[in-house]
Order: structure tokens, then C-alpha cells, then sequence
């Protein structure tokens, strides 16, 4: 049984419609807007209009929520279009589950509805200039107000991806400076644009345009005492941590997409091109490409619906996660090499997609928690579980 024929009818749709708006909406235009690093408004309004937005949103807040398997295969068909469009939901997403989990009543009413259709649009906001992945080592202070009615927000963000186009932002950030461990004085708090946050700068890119990531300020900025996700104070780090699950398997989904764009034009091309009398595909050495690319592909998908489904069981998943992420991330980089390899010149040529995709994989490595780090979080699980379930 395929991975889409495991679904319901209800979300094999999900999956088609999506598929037949990348094929019909996003191939003929990305190679165009990609290269203009212009910002995909009609492609994302569409979006909104197909409820892509909503998919992490259950129906009581208006959106149509599907299994977690069905949310992968979803940013892998956008991924496989466009890259950058992935991303601009994937953050979406990740603070809807953490609305969801871990929000109050009242939280959950203000801003699920609006985020179902896309009227508001999230984003999380965690790396700083100076801490890179490690979390815990957060200078950005949110200090209650004199009166103790919210709070007063310092500090700098960075790579925040959607920043300008984001009506709510997850902030981590800590409230409690000295506490021990660190992590128990890190809070999140949902906050809107206005005084005292800037969005200093876009930040240039190797590929994933299209899409903004951007510097954030935040000097002086006000947040009011209801903005802290959940109510309690120092449970954002664990909060984060169990919304980075999401995040993590979005990203290799996207992987996923990169990857078999990458394969799928590899094929295609290495029938179509002959050298010597013959296709180049019946040439050893791009035969030999074309069944580690598929190969790869495959391990990777299974991996990450494999994670998919584990975190739709209620377990944890930041070891499954984090498996699936680096083993999709690490695939579709070498997947986009080899393409560019099959390709030969024309793999090096802005006239095909194929140098596209090289750029945007690099992406999934570094994002949401570089591979190292995921390697760190696979082998502290390995201890604490007791090695692999057989």
C-alpha cells in the first residue's frame, strides 16, 4: 500500500488538490518568481483559499485538520513545486500545534479561527545572532511590567522566516534570567507587531527566496500579561521542544519535495538526452545515480512517515523526528548534486530547475535545529531508551 492510499478518501483529496495546484499554479511561475526573489503573493493567496493554512487547525476553530502523514505528503507536494512555499507554512503550523497543546481557552479563540484561513498568518521566532541552536542560551528578556500587567521585551532575533508578513509571532524568550537550569526560566509569548519591534533587515540567501527571513529588534517592546502561551511561566522551552517535533518533520518533508523534484527531473532528462547512440541513463554511472536517488528517496519517506505516525500515536518523537530530518536533509542534498550531475551543463544553468534545487537543500541542514545537533538529540535518546525498539 502506498503512502497515499493509507490515507482517507477525505485526505487523498487534500493531497490531489494540492498536486493539481503545484502543477497547474506553482511550476509554470516558480523558476520566474525564484529568480526575481519576489514574493509569491497570488500563489499564497490561493493557498489560503485551499485551506492549506488550516490543515493543523481542528474544525471547531474552522479549520480542517488532517492526520500528521497527510500534513507531510502536503508540504512535500508544495516543496516539490516550490520550496519556499512550504516554508511559508511551516512555522504556520508549528505554532498552531503549540496553540493547541499548550494554549489557554481564551488564546485558542482569538487566533485559531483567523489562522485557519490564512487572515493570520504565525511564525515562531527562536534563533539569535549569538546563540544559534542552543536555546537555552537566550538574551532576550521579556521582564514583567512595574505594575505587573505583562511585560517589557528586549533582545534580537534572527533567520525569522515570514517576519514581515506575520501577523503573530512565538517569541521565545526569558522571563526569569537567573533561573537554574536555565531552561525553567524560558517562556513563550504571542506577540503582534507594534512599538518597539522592528524588523531591522531581510536577510540575503543562497536559495529559499521568495520568502523572508529577517532580522528582529525588540527594544523596549510591551507585550500585555495574556500573551504568555499557557499562562504559566517558565514552560516554554518544553513547549518549544514538543512544537520542534512538528517543525522537524516539516522540514524533512520538505526535503522530501526538493529531493524528488530533483529525482523526478533527473529522470526525465536522462531519457530524453543520449550521448554515444544512447540515452544517458543506460550509461552505468547515470543508471547507478538514478537507483541511489530513488533508493534514498524512498528510506527517507518511509523515516518520516514512520515519525508521522508515531506522533499521531501520542508518542514522543523528538528522536524520530530528528531521524527523519537528518536523513531527508542529508539525501536531497546529495539527490540535488546528482542531478546537477546528470544534467552535466545544463545542471549548472539558471534555463533548468536542477540548480535551483542544490540551492534550496543546504536549507534543510541547517534548519530547525542544524544536523549536528540532531545527532546529539538521536544519540541522547538512544541512552534513554535503551537503544532501538526491535
Amino acid at each position: 500500500m502506498s503512502a497515499l492510499e493509507s490515507l482517507s478518501p477525505d485526505e487523498q483529496l487534500v493531497i490531489k488538490t494540492v498536486r493539481d495546484f503545484v502543477e497547474r499554479h506553482v511550476r509554470p511561475v516558480a523558476r520566474e518568481l525564484e529568480r526575481a526573489d519576489a514574493h509569491p503573493e497570488a500563489l499564497i493567496e490561493t493557498m489560503k483559499e485551499l485551506g492549506v493554512f488550516g490543515l493543523a487547525v481542528p474544525e471547531e476553530f474552522g479549520g480542517t485538520a488532517v492526520s500528521t502523514p497527510c500534513y507531510v505528503l502536503v508540504t512535500e507536494e508544495l516543496a516539490r513545486g516550490w520550496m519556499s512555499l512550504a516554508g511559508a507554512m511551516g512555522g504556520h503550523s508549528v505554532v498552531a500545534k503549540l496553540l493547541l497543546h499548550f494554549g489557554t481557552d481564551a488564546q485558542k479563540r482569538r487566533w485559531l479561527p483567523r489562522m485557519a484561513t490564512g487572515e493570520v498568518r504565525a511564525t515562531m521566532a527562536l534563533t539569535e545572532p549569538g546563540g544559534g541552536s542552543d536555546l537555552q542560551a537566550l538574551r532576550t528578556i521579556a521582564r514583567r511590567d512595574e505594575d505587573g500587567g505583562g511585560y517589557v521585551v528586549d533582545g534580537a532575533k534572527t533567520w525569522i522566516t515570514n517576519a514581515r508578513r506575520s501577523q503573530l509571532i512565538a517569541l521565545l524568550c526569558k522571563t526569569d534570567p537567573d533561573a537554574e537550569p536555565r531552561h525553567r526560566g524560558i517562556s513563550v509569548l504571542l506577540v503582534e507587531h507594534g512599538p518597539g519591534l522592528t524588523v531591522s533587515r531581510d536577510l540575503p540567501k543562497l536559495g529559499y527566496k521568495g520568502v523572508e527571513s529577517c532580522e528582529l529588534s525588540f527594544f523596549g517592546y510591551r507585550a500585555p500579561a495574556e500573551a504568555l502561551l499557557g499562562g504559566v511561566e517558565g514552560r516554554g522551552f518544553g513547549q518549544m521542544m514538543k512544537g520542534l517535533e512538528t517543525g522537524r518533520l516539516q522540514v524533512a518533508a520538505r526535503a522530501l519535495g526538493v529531493g524528488r523534484a530533483a529525482f523526478e527531473d533527473a529522470l526525465r532528462y536522462a531519457q530524453q538526452r543520449e550521448s554515444f547512440g544512447v540515452p544517458i541513463w543506460q550509461h552505468q554511472s547515470i543508471g547507478n545515480y538514478l537507483a541511489d536517488m530513488a533508493t534514498s528517496l524512498s528510506a527517507a519517506r518511509q523515516l518520516t512517515l514512520h515519525a508521522a505516525r508515531e506522533a499521531d500515536a501520542g508518542r514522543r518523537v523528538d528522536m524520530e523526528a530528528g531521524m527523519a530530518k537528518l536523513f531527508a536533509s542529508e539525501a536531497a542534498m546529495r539527490i540535488t548534486l546528482d542531478a546537477v550531475r546528470i544534467h552535466g551543463g545544463h545542471g549548472y544553468s539558471t534555463e533548468f530547475d536542477a540548480e535551483r534545487y542544490f540551492r534550496d537543500a543546504p536549507l534543510m541542514i541547517v534548519g530547525e535545529g542544524t544536523n549536528e545537533i540532531q545527532r546529539n538529540v538521536i544519540a541522547r535518546q538512544l541512552v534513554a531508551r535503551g537503544g532501538l525498539d526491535a
